[in-house]
Order: structure tokens, then C-alpha cells, then sequence
């Protein structure tokens, strides 16, 4: 039974993830990241349309579940203690409750609830094993790691393309399936790659703050001269568009609640929802719970 896309149903769920992750300061940009890693690996793997449009929105919506997390655990700027870490690790059971009465929710429920699980069974929250982990889940997998390892966060600084696929490498058919992850290091892809890498929509680089370093998610609709905001450091800066790139003037240091608030990024989600707009969607294996 395929689903048919409400294009109002598929909004909600999309903000509600963008304004879950905007509570994460350092984060900014993951999820339209993961979403375009998935949907080039689909591609690149030969599914067809259907499956390509589902893993797409699994990957925006894979860390739904994050809006369960406190925010001192959350967005804390060092390395997580082992009992945050547990907290944290609770993020795709929470997510796949709440998708799981959702109309739309057999879509994505997968990619949300297994996108931590591995393939030597060792994963979390359900301890899957291989051919057991669905496609989406598999594929979001690889690119939801890929991204947090080239990510650059207050405690560490993002590695390279090429050291992160090392080290997945080294998790072939341990962590990630490894015919899959074939096709997402394979050469030919590095030009895709770099269009997403440090990237927050589609030909729009993140800006750095000068003062504390996170990134500073633009989008397509950001435009020269625009205000933004660095949520960690609470500072105010103007946008100057310079040959496609953007620097940035410091206006304050300080923030009103107002200015602080999180909000959704619409230019990414309405690319999704174009999309995915009046499609048909096979669901595919389905594993939700009662």
C-alpha cells in the first residue's frame, strides 16, 4: 500500500524537526546534510524514485526524537559524560513513539527509530542485526556518521573527507553495511560530496562566528545584508554576501529572548516538500511497534 503525501502533514513534521534541531547551536545544518547524503546514496545504489523521495525525508527527520533530550545535555559544549551519553542515546526510541500515530509516520519510522543500529548487532535502541536494518535506516546511518565526524563542534575540530572515510572503513560490515558504504566512498562521488560538505541548502555555505566558532546555518534565501544570530555566544551579525560567500559584521553581544528563540529553516524544507509534493510513497518494510 503506497502513501499518499499531504503536503500540510509533511510541513508540520519537517518544521517540527527544524526547530528540534535549531535548539542546538552547534548542529546547525545536520539535518538537510544527512537528508542530501541519503538521497545521493539512494541514488547512486539504483532505488527507484519512491524509495529515493522516503530516504530523503527519513534523513531530515531522523533525530525527531531529540526534542526529548534536555537542553543541558543536549547543547553542552564538552564531551558527554557516560550517563548523558545514555540520555542521548534515547533519542530514536522517543523519535519513533512520537512519529509512530503520525499519518505519515510509516514513511519514516525506520530511518528514525534504527538510524543508530549496526550491523554486527551492537547498535541501539533494539540491538538489530544485518538484513534485519532496513535500507533507510542503513543508508542514514552511514550518513548521519559521516556528517558528525566532518562537523566541527566546540570540542573538536571536524575531520576531513578523507579521514572520516578511513575510519569508516574500518567499520565495514561491522557498523555500516559494507556494500552500501562501497558507494558512498567511492571516488565518483566527491564532487557531490563537496556541494554538501560545510553546507547548510544547496550552493550556500555555513558562516563560522568569529567570536566562538559554531557555525552560522544561511540558507538560499538569506540575502546580502541579512541579520543573524550565533546562539552560543549571543552575538548579533550582519550578513555581506562576497562573491557568493558570506562574511559577517558584528553588530552586538548580546541577544534579546526573542532573537534567541529557535526557528524553522523554511528554504530546505520547502525544497523536501517540492519533492516529495503529491507523490505516491511505498513505505517499504514496515517495523513499527504497538
Amino acid at each position: 500500500m503506497k502513501i499518499q503525501i499531504n503536503e500540510n502533514l509533511l510541513k508540520s513534521l519537517l518544521v517540527m524537526a527544524s526547530v528540534v534541531e535549531a535548539r542546538d547551536p552547534y548542529t546547525g545544518g545536520h539535518l538537510w546534510r544527512v537528508s542530501q547524503y541519503a538521497k545521493l546514496l539512494a541514488t547512486r545504489i539504483g532505488l527507484s524514485t519512491s524509495e529515493i523521495t522516503r530516504i530523503t525525508l527519513g534523513g531530515f527527520l531522523h533525530d525527531l526524537g531529540k526534542i526529548g533530550i534536555p537542553d543541558a545535555t543536549l547543547i553542552k559544549p564538552e564531551s558527554l559524560t557516560t550517563k548523558e551519553y545514555d540520555t542521548i542515546k534515547t533519542h530514536p526510541a522517543i523519535g519513533s513513539e512520537i512519529i509512530k500515530q503520525h499519518p505519515l509516520g510509516i514513511l519514516v519510522y525506520n530511518a528514525i527509530r534504527h538510524h543508530h543500529e549496526r550491523i554486527d548487532g551492537q547498535g541501539y535502541p533494539d540491538k538489530l542485526h544485518q538484513d534485519n536494518i532496513s535500507i533507510d535506516a542503513r543508508i542514514i546511518s552511514i550518513a548521519d556518521t559521516f556528517d558528525a565526524m566532518t562537523s566541527t563542534r566546540p570540542y573538536r575540530q571536524g575531520m576531513s573527507i578523507d579521514i572520516a572515510f578511513a575510519k569508516m572503513k574500518q567499520e565495514k560490515d561491522i557498523q555500516f553495511d559494507g556494500t552500501i558504504l562501497d558507494y558512498f566512498i567511492d571516488p565518483q562521488q566527491s564532487d557531490a560530496i563537496n556541494h554538501i560538505i560545510g553546507h547548510s541548502d544547496i550552493n550556500t555555505a555555513m558562516v563560522t562566528c568569529p567570536k566562538c566558532g559554531p557555525v552560522i546555518t544561511v540558507t538560499q534565501s538569506t540575502r546580502d545584508g541579512d541579520i543573524a544570530y550565533c546562539k552560543p555566544c549571543h552575538a548579533e551579525f550582519r550578513l555581506h554576501r562576497d562573491n557568493g560567500i558570506f562574511r559577517v559584521e558584528l553588530l552586538s553581544h548580546s541577544l534579546t529572548a526573542e532573537q534567541l528563540r529557535p526557528e524553522a529553516e523554511m528554504s530546505p524544507i520547502n525544497a523536501l516538500i517540492n519533492q516529495a509534493q503529491g507523490a505516491r510513497i511505498d513505505p517499504g518494510r514496515s517495523a513499527i511497534r504497538n
